[in-house]
């Protein structure tokens, strides 16, 4: 028996429908489901330090961990007064006879800071310019004792003192890997602002390695803008946990207070002058006998060099350490014990770190030439010396 045609057409024609069903059904199954297409986001979390992604609410552990070891500095200070030059005029002195007293008087000056105790014997570090020049240094803790201190030693070209008391039972900070900071760590500063007391203020770290700001000769400044302000000086600069990685030294202002730009000299530079301050009574630094400057486009021309990388030698001490190993003024320093000198700040600090006594190889350009030269490094005279 035979199916007429039409059934059999349309048995077929089901057929057929029901397999492509069956196939779209594989294909594309968001046409049956009834949902609209979704767009797939992957996001990708950044595997950074969780230590410095996730910060607490309070800092109120980190300042009591760190400002018990944070003193007060007030000093005093004989200040001569030069007389008015007119009552030294024959003519002035002709109309307002002999009365005037032309000799210089001296008055008491007094100015406050602020210092870190960094270690249970008493010493203390401060900037060298809150206590250059003071006859009596007086020292007043977070606990209220009261105590008079003495001068270790000083290193005026990075701005760093030490001082000494003699108390038991001192608190001491602990000390901070400065050389890891980063921009935007969270930081705080503590100190003696205007004398009002101990106070804390709260920031980041806006920069780290300034140099050349002209404030001392050796340069690596921390910026933070953690309000500092005057009395500040001398003070801590803790990370968030309470660790001290810097001593804040200098603002800049227009005001006098602060706008937000704090100068801290980092733990890694002071650890280094205070530990030679206390085994030698100041700090010896590795010195040529030469005066360098920067590469200008102007001198670099004039050279005939083809960029302004590394120091030109501008003036060589007779008899010292240069002058002896044939160093001229025109050449040019490039490179010291291997590492690549890129202008005149780099060359200072890199000789600087240098043991005096120690054999050292630099190599300097003369016309153009290359050379390279061994050199006995002698120690760098102190400011007053030079």
């Amino acid at each position: 028996m035979t199916l007429p045609r039409t059934l059999r057409f349309l048995f077929q024609s089901i057929t057929i429908g029901l397999a492509l069903a069956f196939l779209i059904s594989l294909w594309k199954p968001e046409l049956f489901s009834g949902k609209k297409n979704i767009v797939e986001i992957i996001e990708q979390v950044s595997p950074g330090d969780s230590s410095r992604t996730s910060g607490p609410v309070s800092y109120a552990d980190a300042v009591s961990r760190a400002a018990p070891a944070v003193v007060n500095i007030a000093t005093r200070k004989m200040i001569e007064e030069q007389a008015n030059p007119l009552l030294e005029d024959p003519f002035f002195r002709h109309f307002f006879g002999d009365a005037p007293d032309a000799t210089p008087h001296k008055r008491l000056e007094s100015s406050l800071g602020s210092g870190v105790i960094i270690n249970a014997k008493g010493y203390i570090l401060t900037n060298n310019h809150v206590i250059d020049g003071a006859e009596q240094i007086s020292i007043t803790l977070k606990d209220g004792r009261n105590v008079d201190a003495k001068i270790v030693g000083a290193d005026p070209e990075a701005d760093i003192a030490v001082l000494k008391i003699d108390l038991p039972n001192l608190p001491v900070m602990t000390l901070g890997d400065s050389d890891h900071l980063k921009v935007g760590d969270v930081v705080l500063a503590i100190g003696n602002p205007f004398g009002v007391g101990q106070t804390v203020t709260f920031g980041i770290v806006s920069a780290t390695g300034r140099s050349q700001l002209g404030i001392n000769t050796f340069e690596n400044f921390i910026q933070t803008d953690a309000a500092i302000n005057p009395g500040n000086s001398g003070g801590a600069l803790i990370t968030a946990t309470g660790d001290l990685i810097g001593i804040n030294t200098a603002i800049f202002s227009r005001s006098g207070g602060s706008q937000g730009i704090g100068f801290a000299i980092p733990t890694s530079l002071a650890k280094e002058s205070m530990e030679q301050i206390i085994e030698f009574g100041h700090v010896r630094r590795g010195w040529l006998g030469v005066e360098i400057q920067a590469i200008t486009p102007e001198l670099a021309e004039s050279f005939g060099l083809k960029d302004q990388h590394g120091a030109i030698i501008a003036g060589v001490l007779r008899g010292g350490p240069a002058d002896k190993a044939g160093l001229k003024p025109g050449d040019v320093l490039t490179e010291v014990n291997g590492t690549k000198v890129s202008d005149a700040n780099e060359a200072l600090n890199l000789i600087a770190h240098m043991a005096p006594g120690e054999s050292v190889k630099l190599r300097a350009l003369r016309n153009n030439k290359s050379m390279e030269v061994k050199v006995e490094i002698g120690e760098r005279p102190t400011q007053e010396q030079q």
